[in-house]
């Protein structure tokens, strides 16, 4: 079937009362980000629903793309006829797209909608026309008004009629951009995609933030955290990629902490670093991928001791969920095989053999004392650099002469 447009109806987004039209108009910027391979393709954000005008663009790709983008809770492929088209036109094109979709032994119905007044058949006659009309030319057919196997709907509107038999469920959620700005500190690893997954679909746009540690790092594994940003850019745009040397902070913190402290100063200086990172650049939070108790990082204590550099809310959305729950999301939103490729990161590196799983608050300070904080601070900062990822890019593949040559 050559479908005209894939039309979207909103989720929560339409209880939103005075905020609606900002929520829509959001959505309406997040899937034109996430279409934009498709150029032909024009989005229409509307009060009651948003149409995706197709114009020649093959329907399947486009309806994969939007079934990731938050914000929305049913899509149909439709065809659109001319306000005025005659009742055999949409019997003709009713049958067409019934055909495509019957089995032997399937139910269907018709459910005809009328918001043009002026059409010259109301509700009942265009039910009772079609569905004579699909009786008669498809042998076998039935009509079922309770839980049809195909439900036909007819949308007489004042723009012209839309035909749909098709609903594909969407990713619910908020539109991105609608719940604040946070960061959100990205490692190359299974937890942390899916922390940025849960925080986008309340609603909130995340810059990344991941920290780069060369020559114990490799370009692999930088390149392995931007290919996960570029995944999670497919629920609602482009994301900011915020790169940070971090090489110097971790050699001082190794040369100069006890060696059980050194996991405990090395996210202190993650979150001050994200902490500093969030503040400029006008976010309100920070998330991270931590689950309670999984490793010596993220236990209470633990927590209690990283946290106190900052007074700006630290958010976990996997707090509670175990490793089995967090494997699944990651395979469902088609994170998890490139999150276990194996390229470390600088969390994996210079990690103690017995690292405090209890870590004193008031010791870790005073360790934190024999490390120039600030100067290691100020020249992270100052090496930062930010990449603006889109929907498809794929930096391990496109860089892949040049890991060639590493290896």
């Amino acid at each position: 079937m050559e479908y005209s447009e894939i039309m979207v109806r909103y989720g929560e987004l339409s209880t939103k009362g005075k905020n609606r039209k900002e929520f829509i108009r959001q959505l309406g910027q997040n899937i034109r980000n996430v279409l934009k391979p498709f150029p032909a393709v024009v989005v229409k954000a509307q009060r009651d629903r948003l149409h995706v005008v197709l114009n020649d663009q093959p329907a399947q790709p486009v309806m994969d793309a939007l079934q990731q983008v938050f914000g929305i809770e049913t899509f149909s492929p439709v065809v659109k006829l001319p306000k005025d088209a005659s009742l055999a036109d949409i019997q003709q094109t009713a049958k067409q797209m019934i055909k495509e979709q019957y089995q032997p032994g399937q139910t269907f119905k018709i459910s005809t909608r009328r918001q043009n007044k002026n059409y010259p058949l109301n509700t009942y006659g265009i039910d009772d026309g079609v569905g004579s009309y699909i009786l008669e030319a498809i042998p076998g057919i039935r009509v079922q008004m309770k839980h049809p196997d195909i439900n036909l709907q007819i949308d007489v509107r004042l723009s012209g009629i839309y035909l749909s038999s098709i609903t594909i469920p969407g990713a619910l959620g908020l539109p991105v951009g609608t719940g604040g700005r946070a960061t959100m500190m990205l490692s190359g690893g299974i937890d942390s995609p899916v922390a940025a997954y849960l925080a986008m679909k309340r609603g909130v746009k995340v810059d990344m933030i991941h920290f780069f540690s060369p020559p114990y790092t490799s370009q692999q594994a930088l390149a392995k955290a931007k290919d996960l940003a570029a995944k999670l850019a497919a629920f609602g745009g482009t994301i900011d990629f915020i790169q940070v040397p971090f090489t110097k902070v971790q050699e001082e913190v190794k040369k100069r902490v006890p060696e059980g402290y050194l996991m405990t100063i090395q996210r202190r200086m993650m979150l001050r670093l994200a902490a500093a990172i969030t503040i400029d650049r006008h976010c309100n939070g920070v998330f991270t991928g931590e689950s309670l108790g999984q490793v010596a990082s993220q236990t209470l204590e633990s927590m209690r001791a990283i946290n106190d550099v900052t007074s700006l809310p630290v958010l976990r959305p996997l707090i509670s969920l175990d490793k089995t729950e967090i494997i699944k999301i990651a395979r469902e939103i088609d994170t998890y095989d490139l999150s276990i490729m194996p390229f470390e990161d600088c969390c994996t590196i210079f990690t103690p053999p017995a690292p405090k799983t209890k870590p004193d608050l008031e010791k870790t300070r005073e360790f934190e004392k024999l490390v120039d904080v600030d100067g290691l601070m100020q020249e992270a900062l100052a090496g930062i650099e930010v990449t603006k990822i889109n929907v498809g890019d794929d930096y391990l593949n496109s860089q892949e002469d040049v890991f060639a040559e590493l290896l």
